[in-house]
């Protein structure tokens, strides 16, 4: 049996402004500049414009100093009115013509409806806007550099048009073609011969062997780029030395041992066991040195030259702050200037105030609920915009602030320790609005693009007592193990051993962590000989 029950709740929900400015904070620059373009297509309501139109502003301009000159006359006159008590009536009955005339002007400028569909909520052109997106961080002097770049031809299109130098039947030609559309950017074929066969006879419904596609397959590895068509680095490496040996490239003998090298005792050359290749091939250091040298010139992902500054995978990043050191003092800017200045569309605000006079018919009613509700977001946005600005540029001086040594000097070690609660207090923000800044934002200063993730570092305590930023650690583990020895690296103890003689108490367990996130590989592979 159903039974109706009521209950009280209090729910706390994100208004759709709030939603929409989390969402914007999250963005860095040049998605910005994206999701602007996108609003403006969808809004008819939401423009680009540069300032008021000048014609508005010629009239406000006259209207007020119109009813500032006959405030002036007013209060001239009450003042004349109370020192001569005896003046005319016809005077006075003039002065009330004026007065009834300026009042009706005045009202006819300057009245404010009062009405459920007042334009005045979604519009206000009487005002300059109280922010710019476009900042004027650029002097004369700087120059725009276009940079031509030309489109090469791709690895694909390379290796096919080497199919045409050889000799293949129509079907050779297919298969070879089929395979070469199976070699990744890399330059490597990751799918083995037999899948190849299931497909091309689903596909092509061609009948074909392991056997002949591995002939073909030999004959695409000896195309350019050397090493290209190998299905594992070995194969890749193996097939570069190969190359090399025919073409007359190198000491032959050297060029031997380091085919062997890579054929027998691959797994040793990896893990750098270079003692027990020694042993076992009875060769002396110099000679294993110089294969080696030999194979660490070589091009693990051969079909990587073919990469261009358009590949997906290229990143061009566009600083968010830019950051200016004149005469010592720091000047910080947001990075707007391919940002548009945003304003209420005019003729919507207008059409707004002719239909609220008028009581329309359903559709003209539906027509004035639909361009509200556009007003509505287009004040959202641009509001949103504006508190963004506001929220980045008080986190990013706060940032400042709190690291001024470093951003004066550009010294890492002069970091401080710092998290993202220290900036919430700072600014008063949540922490979750600090992490949303920090996400995917980039600072330009005057040395270096730095993301601001950089500058957030947990603390550690000297044997003074004194609070130090790991980020001072990880650059002396650095320098320590870029003045190593490399016949004998340090190892994660020595290191450790170091930092404690330095002052910094830390294990050998935090040293590994810390030479991890900065992708530095464990002594004994970073060995050499």
């Amino acid at each position: 049996m159903l039974n109706l029950t009521q209950n009280l709740k209090l729910i706390q929900k994100l208004s759709p402004q709030q939603i929409q400015l989390i969402k914007l904070l999250e963005i860095p620059t040049m998605e910005l500049e994206q999701r602007i373009k996108r609003e403006i297509e969808e809004n008819p309501v939401l423009e680009e414009g540069t300032g008021e139109d000048d014609s508005d502003i010629s009239e406000q301009n006259i209207a007020q100093d119109t009813k500032d000159d006959y405030d002036d006359a007013r209060r001239d006159s009450d003042r004349d009115t109370d020192d001569n008590a005896d003046s005319t009536a016809d005077e006075d009955s003039v002065t009330n013509d004026d007065d009834d005339m300026m009042d009706s002007y005045i009202e006819d400028s300057y009245d404010e409806k009062v009405d459920e569909y007042s334009p005045d909520d979604y519009y206000d052109d009487d005002e300059t806007p109280n922010y710019r997106l476009n900042a004027n961080n650029y002097s004369d002097d700087d120059s725009k550099t276009e940079i031509p770049y030309t489109q090469a031809a791709s690895l694909h299109e390379t290796l096919i048009s080497q199919l045409g130098l050889g000799v293949l039947n129509e079907d050779e030609q297919l298969l070879a073609e089929y395979i070469i559309g199976n070699i990744d950017d890399d330059g490597y074929l990751r799918r083995d011969l037999e899948s190849i066969v299931d497909d091309i006879a689903f596909t092509a419904g061609v009948e074909t062997t392991e056997k002949e596609l591995q002939k073909l397959l030999t004959i695409i590895q000896d195309f350019d780029p050397a090493g290209v068509g190998a299905r594992d680095i070995k194969e890749c490496l193996m097939i570069q030395i190969v190359k090399k040996y025919k073409n007359g490239q190198g000491n032959k003998i050297i060029l031997k041992l380091a085919y062997k090298i890579l054929k027998d005792h691959f797994q040793e050359f990896t893990k750098k066991h270079y003692q027990k290749i020694a042993s076992k091939l009875d060769v002396d250091d110099a000679t294993l040195k110089q294969a080696v040298d030999e194979i660490s010139h070589l091009n693990p992902k051969p079909g990587s030259i073919y990469s261009t500054m358009l590949s997906k995978n290229s990143q061009h990043i566009t600083p968010d702050f830019i950051l200016e050191d004149k005469d010592g003092q720091l000047i910080l800017s947001l990075n707007s200037k391919n940002i548009p200045e945003l304003r209420v569309n005019k003729t919507y605000s207008d059409m707004v105030e002719t239909m609220s006079k008028k009581k329309g018919n359903a559709k003209d009613r539906d027509t004035l609920s639909f361009v509200k509700q556009k007003m509505d977001s287009a004040k959202w946005f641009i509001e949103a915009i504006r508190q963004r600005q506001n929220t980045l540029m008080s986190t990013m001086q706060a940032i400042i602030e709190f690291q001024k040594e470093y951003f004066e000097e550009g010294d890492e070690t002069k970091l401080k320790p710092m998290i993202l609660k220290d900036i919430a207090e700072k600014t008063g923000f949540d922490i979750s609005t600090i992490s949303r800044v920090a996400n995917s934002k980039y600072i330009q200063t005057h040395f270096g693009i730095f993301p601001l993730k950089f500058f957030f570092s947990e603390a550690m305590k000297t044997q003074d007592g004194d609070e130090v930023s790991t980020r001072e650690i990880k650059k002396i583990l650095k320098e320590c193990i870029d003045g190593e020895s490399k016949s004998r690296p340090l190892t994660d103890e020595k290191l450790a051993k170091i930092l404690q003689k330095r002052g910094y108490q830390i294990a050998r367990r935090t040293v590994a962590k810390y030479r991890e996130q900065m992708n530095i590989l464990v002594a004994r592979l970073r060995k050499k000989l």
